[in-house]
């Protein structure tokens, strides 16, 4: 049995290399908590708390996830008692929603428990592969040209998949000149819910540019609305903001809401919710990539892991460090090369966190014990 005898919480801040921009904020920089918890022998396991700063992509913030994280969270894991990750997940379950906090807890929960067991993360989860390829997600730049030069870099770089976040008067026009630049790279959009339904037209503009997938469309409870759109599509809607739970994904495949399912940890509350997630599409032949959060190098490695089992069939947004900081939190960055990540293949996350460099990016700690 495993017993928790410390959380520690830590706000941390990191400047992004390049301003990204979505339909509905911008950001220059990000705040994320991450959570250590140690077992009474001394193991450690590390999580992240990916939330946005402002409630755009979703209710929770920073500001919350430390409020439920310290008030609710840390107490529940103090007084849990389990064997596998699944058992501390089933006793965070008193707590609603907060996916993003309890995700934090879930990852580091998986964390501790892999490398007390001296397996890879991956392995743990039911990982198969050696590494995922990954895609890259681009902003809305300022002009077309912008956005040519930033899909230019990352090509060069080797992603062959680019995903174009899309907004009311931003999405025919630059997607048509990439697609038209860029005729042999894998090219989605996404809307982050930022349509009403009756914008239809626009999608159906969308289906004839021979696009990967167009994600979330419409807002995230429209599910209805979605499955009158993939009715009329031959390009496959993909589903992010609408499956916060298991249930809303068997809801969305009982009405074809969507023919792509973006599996994302911390939307989902975490690591073991993610992988019955993937399971249920996966019984359902419907594939899954994982798609991210700007996530430091804590929260990148468990997508790393996650993207390794066999049903993520497309590319996965675990795209290099480089890409959004110049410096990571990890003392070794996750690297991508020619379009590829390695699955470590060492117990636990395979990355470990730069004590001294988060010294001094850390905004805020606190420690709790029972």
């Amino acid at each position: 049995m495993i017993q928790i005898e410390k959380v520690e919480l830590r706000r941390v801040r990191l400047p992004l290399v390049h301003r990204f921009q979505t339909s509905s904020h911008a950001k220059r920089e990000l705040e994320h908590i991450l959570v250590t918890l140690t077992g009474a022998d001394g193991t450690a396991g590390w999580g992240e708390i990916a939330s946005p700063s402002g409630p755009y992509y979703s209710a929770e913030t920073v500001d919350s996830c430390w409020a439920v994280a310290r008030a609710f969270l840390a107490p529940l894991v103090l007084a849990a008692r389990w064997e596998h990750p699944a058992e501390l997940a089933a006793a965070m379950g008193r707590v609603r929603g907060n996916h993003f906090a309890r995700a934090g807890f879930d990852m580091a929960g998986w964390a501790l428990w892999s490398r007390a067991q001296g397996v890879p993360l991956s392995k743990a989860l039911g990982g198969e592969r050696a590494k995922v390829e990954a895609g890259v997600s681009l902003g809305i730049e300022p002009t077309v040209g912008e956005l040519l030069t930033q899909v230019e870099a990352r090509v060069a770089e080797g992603y062959r998949r680019v995903k174009l976040k899309i907004a009311p008067g931003w999405d025919v026009t630059p997607v048509r000149e990439v697609r038209s630049t860029f005729p042999d790279v894998a090219v989605h959009v996404d809307a982050n819910g930022a349509y009403p339904s009756s914008a239809r037209a626009i999608f159906e503009e969308l289906d004839d540019l021979g696009l990967l997938m167009i994600e979330q469309p419409f807002a995230p409870r429209a599910l209805v609305e979605h499955a009158e759109l993939q009715a009329v599509l031959r390009t496959p809607v993909c589903l992010d903001e609408s499956v916060e739970e298991v249930d809303d994904l068997i809801t969305a495949l009982r009405l074809g809401a969507g023919r792509i399912l973006n599996i994302k940890v911390s939307r989902m509350g975490g690591l073991t919710p993610a992988v019955r997630a993937h399971d249920l599409a996966a019984a359902h032949d419907m594939p899954v990539w994982c798609g991210g959060m700007h996530e430091f190098g804590i929260g990148r490695a468990a997508n790393v892991a996650l993207s390794s089992l066999p049903g993520f069939t497309f590319p996965s947004d675990v795209s290099g460090s480089g890409k959004y900081y110049a410096r990571d939190v990890t003392t070794e960055p996750v690297v991508c090369d020619a379009g590829f990540v390695e699955v470590p293949s060492v117990p636990g996350l395979g990355w470990e966190a730069d004590l001294d460099f988060l010294e001094s990016r850390t905004t805020g700690r606190e420690t709790i014990t029972p």
